[in-house]
This record gives structure tokens, sequence and C-alpha cells, in this order.
């Protein structure tokens, strides 16, 4: 009988995968990417390094977990960083839980906050970075790995074909 030998994620491999991010504390998922994520590894950061470590070797169909501090990845939280306001001093656009608003100090510095709540004339806008102050796990599902493309290692991932639209130039 002959085996297969499947393709291992190693530095130059396209791997596509899904994963979870689940809070330790609740367990509940933060965040979840149902459609795969391709990128090439050992060329593209996309996730956390830690997480990128475990995926070293592994192959398609292997599920993993990874437990992270986010404490270590965004540091502590920032009650600074939390800014309640009367709803009718913040522009329209912006009264929704989980619009994101790109602010400005005085020292031309950016951060992006996000609008976490809303309680009757009240609005919390957040600037700590969602996962800051938890424990989470990263579970992963490898769906591919193979041997990356010339074109996607130098893209760092996937290439995709834009839309055919008729009578279109394509761009050079």
């Amino acid at each position: 009988m002959t085996e297969i030998i499947k393709d291992i994620v190693t530095d130059g491999k396209y791997v596509e995968l899904k994963y979870q991010v689940i809070d330790v504390k609740t367990d509940s998922v933060l965040t979840e990417v149902e459609f795969p994520l391709g990128y090439v590894h050992g060329v593209s950061t996309v996730l956390a390094p830690a997480v990128m470590a475990e995926l070293e070797g592994k192959v398609a169909g292997d599920i993993i977990e990874v437990p992270i501090d986010c404490n270590e990845i965004f540091g502590p939280r920032d009650e600074s960083l939390v800014v309640t306001e009367n709803i009718n001093n913040v522009p329209e656009e912006y009264r929704e839980v989980g619009t994101a608003i790109l602010m400005e100090n005085d020292k031309g510095d950016t951060k992006n906050f996000l609008v976490t709540r809303i309680e009757g004339d009240l609005i919390v806008i957040d600037g700590n970075n969602p996962l800051c102050g938890r424990e989470v796990t990263f579970k992963l599902e490898i769906l591919t790995v193979r041997d990356a493309t010339e074109e996607e290692i130098e893209l760092g991932g996937k290439v995709e074909e834009g839309p055919n639209i008729p009578g279109a130039v394509p761009l050079q």
C-alpha cells in the first residue's frame, strides 16, 4: 500500500487556514474567520509569532490550539484610553457600537478607537485593543499546504484574479 506524503508547513509553503479566537475565561468565540486565510509561511506574518511558530511542521487537516496572553502582545488595559462622552457631542456617523474612529492627539499622533457601548445619552469609546487584558486560545484548522508560487512569495499570500469586465483594459 502506498502512503500519501503531505506537504508540511515550512518556510516558502502556501498555507490556507480557518481560525477562531476563543476567550479562555468565558469560552466564547471573540473572532472567527470562516473563509480561508491564505499566506506564505516565513514570508508573511499574518498571525501572532507564537501562532506562526505552532503552525510550523503541521499538515493540512491538522487542528491546533495555541494559548495567547494578549497582555504580552498588546500590554495591559489603559483606562485613560476609555472615553465616556455625551452622545450629542459625537458626530452621528460614529454613534454605533463597533464603529472605528481614528483620533489624533495634540502631537499629531493617531490611534484607532472603537465605540464599545451606548447607554442612554452616553457613548463609550475605547482606544485599547479589543483583546487587551484577555487570555485567548487561537484554534486553527489547516486547510491547504503546498509549494508557493513565485508570485505568491513576492506578494506574501494568495494571488487574486480581478473581475472580468468586458471592454476593460487590464492594469499592467
